[in-house]
């Protein structure tokens, strides 16, 4: 007798078109964050959903134009909202669906916030072909076509960096991340 013979009323294509069934729902809405955040002169074209339990927490856009701040990408956005309306910095039962692939920085994010999925849609390349900076993927690639920054990296040396490696012994029992 077959292992799962019995045990299973429906067949695995069914499981795995639910999944994708799912998961076009929640990029949809994503999608949506982004038509909306263009519509309205927040931002590029960028929108992300996080969901618990297959809930929208938060379906947010792009504010970067809104706030005037760099940072504000859909994908931080709505970890920075989900975060507030969970009242909780880890959301590691949540997944987050973007409309395009995460910026190295938004990657971050999703990484820090421990969030369990990520599901995208375009790649970044349709997102630079318009015109978005993303040297940081460049250099993580090694290319360098489409950077439009020059940005120079140096640690401080002597007294600044040893003062600065100090504030995590200094701080280690006052702080506790998780």
């Amino acid at each position: 007798m077959p292992l799962f013979e019995g045990l299973c009323p429906f067949s695995l294509e069914y499981v795995v078109a639910a999944a994708v069934d799912r998961d076009h729902k929640f990029l949809t809405k994503a999608v949506e964050e982004a038509y909306r955040g263009v519509d309205c002169g927040d931002g590029g074209p960028f929108g992300a959903v996080v969901v618990r339990n297959d809930e929208v927490v938060v379906s947010c856009h792009n504010l970067v134009l809104k706030n005037t701040d760099p940072t504000a990408h859909a994908e931080v956005t709505a970890i920075r909202e989900a975060c507030k309306k969970l009242q909780q910095i880890e959301l590691s039962d949540c997944e987050i669906y973007a409309s395009c692939e995460p910026c190295p920085m938004c990657f971050g994010a999703i990484h820090l916030s421990r969030i369990k999925r990520l599901v995208y849609g375009a790649k970044a390349e349709a997102a630079i072909a318009i015109g978005f900076d993303d040297f940081i993927a460049d250099a993580l690639r090694g290319t360098g076509f489409y950077q439009k920054a020059q940005l120079e990296i140096k640690r401080a040396d002597g007294n600044g960096a040893i003062i600065a490696e100090q504030v995590f012994e200094k701080t280690k029992a006052k702080f506790q991340m998780y």
